[in-house]
């Protein structure tokens, strides 16, 4: 009888830009340890059905890979790992701090191992102290993340992730510096900082650096890095070099997504939130001074439990009084074992209605902000050859083929959907 063919593993990543990180990093490491014929499912929890279609995935996976040991991970396998060691398709659940160890993946690429050993490898995530156990100099050709940060201190009461995540630590500066140098020396033009709280960066170490710290720091140290950006903040812990930065570094992407989630005042106050609406507006007009060109994403909630009509308005108006572009929209699902899980509902339809409401409003500006765009010169990161992004990470077709990784500098003839649309 012949001997099974060999296989690498399939990966399949749910959720967080933070998660496809890890995932190369868990390819790796299962690389380096020999596993082979496998599928692990990184999976995220951030609502109740990123849940269910994390379950909905792995009988997909075990269906078109019958007999291959099948490891889940991630916040999901983290916050909840008996619901995934209670279905009969998985091997194996992971928790988060777990499957960066290279001590996990040497174990499973035994094969007399698994399905012998203790089903559920999870430990208490807010005992870890240390993050970025696993730097990988960047996935992808044509941007690098680099992750920064992990975990979170805060606990607005509708989010479950701190407890995936555990409490937020940092990776020090000079590490993070180090690892862009390489980043830009294998050819690499855009590197994104990245983390689950990243504007809490610093706060555990040793003087307390902040996040504006940090961005000076390696462009001053990285000086051959075109572009840095940041990815979701927390407007209200922006620091002063931080707005420094903004204001004076042009290699610092004139992008922010803001983890905004509402804004009416009772509604973020009942959400945990430590900022106002005045807060957030107050900001994207600070920011917008110091950097004209500066455009904004925004996390927004809809049928957060307690809102009224009212109070929903409030948080429609804020795509105009915040000039938001690029919105992520999340119907309010209930986690269990969260304070908004216990405090009244609205109704499933109410939900409904008002995130199509909100991703309207998020469709006019995208258009407004598109159609602003069109006769002006972009310096574009090709992605693909025929996508690219702009400096405010708005996505450009090309007519023809472009050379991936690079920077072009092109003019925008016009735009198409959701797209502009570079000139021939």
């Amino acid at each position: 009888m012949n001997a099974p063919s060999l296989h690498k593993p399939v990966f399949a990543t749910l959720g967080c830009r933070l998660n496809a990180y890890e995932s190369e990093a868990m390819r790796e490491l299962a690389a380096a340890a020999g596993l082979q014929n496998a599928v692990i499912v990184n999976t995220c929890a951030v609502t109740a059905e990123a849940v269910r279609k994390a379950k909905q995935e792995i009988r997909r996976l075990s269906r078109e890979n019958p007999g291959a040991p099948l490891i889940v991970t991630g916040c999901a396998a983290q916050t909840e790992p008996e619901t995934f060691a209670a279905m009969a398709e998985v091997t194996r659940v992971i928790g988060n701090h777990e499957k960066m160890q290279p001590a996990t993946w040497a174990a499973l690429q035994v094969p007399d191992l698994i399905g012998v050993t203790e089903k559920v490898q999870v430990d208490d995530i807010m005992s870890v102290r240390e993050t970025a156990g696993h730097l990988i100099d960047g996935f992808g050709r044509h941007r690098a993340y680099v992750q920064v940060q992990n975990g979170c201190d805060h606990r607005c009461t509708f989010c479950i992730i701190p407890f995936g995540r555990g409490n937020s630590r940092s990776v020090p500066a000079g590490v993070v510096v180090e690892q862009i140098k390489r980043l830009v020396d294998k050819g690499f033009n855009e590197v994104v900082l990245t983390g689950v709280d990243l504007t809490s960066w610093g706060a555990d170490l040793p003087s307390e650096p902040r996040l504006g710290d940090l961005v000076l720091r390696i462009l001053r140290l990285v000086p051959d890095l075109p572009r840095l950006r940041i990815s979701s903040i927390d407007s209200i812990e922006a620091d002063e070099n931080l707005m420094r930065a903004i204001a004076t570094e042009p290699r610092l992407m004139p992008h922010l997504h803001l983890s905004l989630q509402a804004g009416d005042n009772m509604i973020l106050k009942r959400m945990k939130r430590r900022h106002s609406r005045e807060d957030a507006i107050a900001f994207c007009v600070e920011a917008r001074r110091l950097r004209p060109d500066m455009v904004f994403g925004a996390d927004l909630i809809a049928g957060f439990p307690t809102e009224t009509e009212v109070m929903f308005e409030n948080s429609l108006r804020l795509v105009t009084d915040c000039d938001l572009t690029f919105l992520h929209v999340f119907p309010f699902s209930p986690r269990n074992g969260t304070p908004a899980a216990r405090m009244p509902q609205v109704q499933g339809p109410t939900i409904k209605s008002r995130a199509a409401r909100l991703r309207a409003a998020g469709d006019t500006a995208l258009t407004r902000h598109l159609a602003a765009q069109v006769g002006r010169r972009h310096s574009v990161l090709v992605e693909t050859p025929r996508l690219g992004r702009t400096e405010q990470f708005t996505e450009v077709s090309f007519a023809a083929d472009q050379p991936e990784g690079r920077i072009q500098h092109i003019s925008i003839a016009g735009f198409c959907g959701t797209r502009l649309a570079a000139a021939s």
